[in-house]
């Protein structure tokens, strides 16, 4: 059971560093290629969809990594490790980028300053380099 639910976090933590790479790279690149207009329709149907699913990614993203930390840690007990700084570091990042998703789902559809927008992905996406680190770093202990 426990590789399943590594599997499964696993997973969704790919889609969702994916899914802010994508933003982040891929649709700031094409502000230089289109004029604002048509980035504007292009950017609501990115999120359109992104609220749509992206919530079930993070959730399920969060629940299996609480269950992970349960049955690694087992409460707090490890936390005297370096194993268990590094899941601390971890999870610290991690409610950090679920405080920031929050917002930015509460948000909703109302308009949000582009500038903003692009800021606080830039700051979700070096929030989850560091935990990519932090996590490959964990194997090694």
């Amino acid at each position: 059971m426990s590789t399943r639910r590594c599997s499964i976090s696993l997973s969704c933590a790919i889609a969702f560093v994916g899914a802010v790479v994508f933003e982040v790279v891929i649709l700031d690149a094409l502000h230089r290629r289109f004029d604002r207009a048509t980035m504007g329709r292009i950017e609501q149907a990115v999120m359109q969809r992104a609220r749509r699913v992206m919530p079930w990614v993070v959730g399920t993203l969060y629940a299996s990594g609480i269950a992970m930390f349960t049955v690694r840690c087992g409460g707090l007990r490890c936390l005297p490790t370096h194993f268990g700084w590094l899941l601390l570091a971890k999870v610290t990042l991690a409610l950090a980028v679920l405080v920031i998703f929050i917002r930015a789902v509460r948000a909703g559809d109302r308009r949000v300053d582009p500038c903003g927008f692009r800021h606080t992905h830039r700051i979700v996406l070096v929030l989850m380099v560091g935990i990519v680190f932090l996590a490959k770093a964990m194997f090694y202990l």
